[in-house]
């Protein structure tokens, strides 16, 4: 990752000295690449003395939906889990309502049915996740809707839009949104 960064960066006479902004996906997601994407923005904005957004990947996943008053970001978690939040659209922008979670997708489906809300869309860029939810892309009369698996540009967007409104954040504040434990804590046998 970092040698193709090098090179993109030589093709185009840059130098991370030249960005004011980093931006990063904060997850939910893979514990390892959650830490190697975040300690080395974390270096860049503390080295060159930059700013930081950190974006959830579900943001990101939900960002790119166009219907719904409540959008609802869905992403394999792996071990017959899956994360998800609600996001809620307000003044042209989508808020997120609560923390992003993990679940088994009984769960997510149970969480899905005590919305109380009319216009809900989920969105994945997983097609396997809306295969195990149900037939013809709906899950019981919520259309669901695909959407792109590459983050990394509508992050971009949206730490851009985070930074004019002037929420951003230094190289010590930024940090992981890992939303379930690592195995490491799960197995840990202490004293």
């Amino acid at each position: 990752m970092f040698r193709q960064l090098e090179f993109l960066l030589a093709e185009l006479k840059l130098s991370h000295g030249d960005f004011d902004l980093f931006a990063v996906n904060s997850g939910p997601g893979s514990f390892t690449g959650l830490r190697v994407g975040l300690t080395a923005t974390k270096g860049w904005a503390e080295v060159y003395a930059k700013p930081a957004a950190p974006i959830s990947g579900l943001e990101a996943v939900a960002s790119q939906s166009r219907s719904g008053a409540v959008v609802v970001p869905v992403l394999d978690a792996r071990r017959g889990q899956v994360y998800f939040g609600f996001y809620r659209r307000q003044d042209g922008r989508l808020m997120r309502e609560g923390d992003d979670r993990v679940a088994t997708p009984e769960e997510f489906l149970s969480a899905l049915r005590e919305l109380s809300e009319s216009s809900i869309v989920v969105v994945t860029p997983d097609g396997d996740i809306v295969r195990k939810f149900a037939s013809h892309s709906e899950i019981g009369g919520i259309p669901v809707e695909r959407v792109s698996s590459v983050l990394a540009p509508v992050i971009g967007v949206l730490a851009l839009e985070r930074a004019r409104r002037g929420e951003t954040v230094d190289a010590l504040a930024l940090d992981a949104n890992y939303v379930r434990r690592s195995d490491a804590e799960l197995y840990w046998k202490g004293p």
